[in-house]
């Protein structure tokens, strides 16, 4: 199996470092090479060629996305990488044919154009949320939405691919938690659980 991890952590000098972030994204990786599998790698921060990351998602089997949530979302610099490289697939027709529908037949779905079926994409992320601020009808952020909820915009673009979407993982309550090393080593029963078959 192939994987690409994309690092997407966006260094913002005295706020975010990004340690916790690359600790996932290494633990990622040595999971994936200690079965064999061959990884790509992507860290976005350090640079990248967009025609490059096209020919990494075409050979990936797993994409996995190894990214903090600022605001809500992955750092812009993420919303960049997505604008330019499957812009890329898309004027090259290689990782969708637009999406999907045609002016002679109107009833084929929108989103059906993706070209990357049998092929898998998981969230792994790093939260000041706690884990009591997701499924709670009561709280004024989140209003009982879930974790896979507020990824929703970057799953679409997945999604309207071909891609599955695997289950995220997601370590939560970054700056008070205090399990938070334990919580990190659950990464790799999580990958064994869900990245490895799908």
């Amino acid at each position: 199996m192939k994987v690409l991890l994309i690092n997407a952590h966006h260094n913002y000098p005295g706020w975010s470092e990004g340690t916790l972030n690359a600790s996932a994204f290494d633990i990622a990786k040595r999971f994936f090479e200690n079965r064999g599998d061959e990884v790509l790698e992507t860290v976005i921060d350090r640079g990248y060629d967009p025609q490059a990351e096209e020919a990494k998602h075409l050979a990936a089997d797993l994409v996995i996305l190894q990214t903090p949530v600022n605001w809500f979302s992955a750092p812009w610099t993420w919303k960049k990488y997505v604008d330019e490289v499957f812009n890329v697939g898309l004027h090259s027709g290689s990782l969708l044919s637009g999406d999907g529908r045609t002016r002679k037949d109107p009833s084929i779905p929108y989103g059906s154009g993706g070209k990357m079926h049998g092929r898998a994409f998981m969230i792994s992320s790093t939260w000041n949320a706690p884990a009591e601020a997701f499924d709670n009808a009561d709280n004024p952020v989140f209003c009982g939405r879930s974790l896979a909820d507020a990824f929703a915009d970057i799953t679409a673009v997945y999604r309207f691919c071909g891609y599955t979407i695997l289950p995220e993982f997601a370590i939560l309550d970054i700056f008070k938690n205090p399990t938070i090393e334990a919580d990190l080593q659950h990464y790799a029963a999580h990958l064994a659980a869900h990245a490895t078959q799908w």
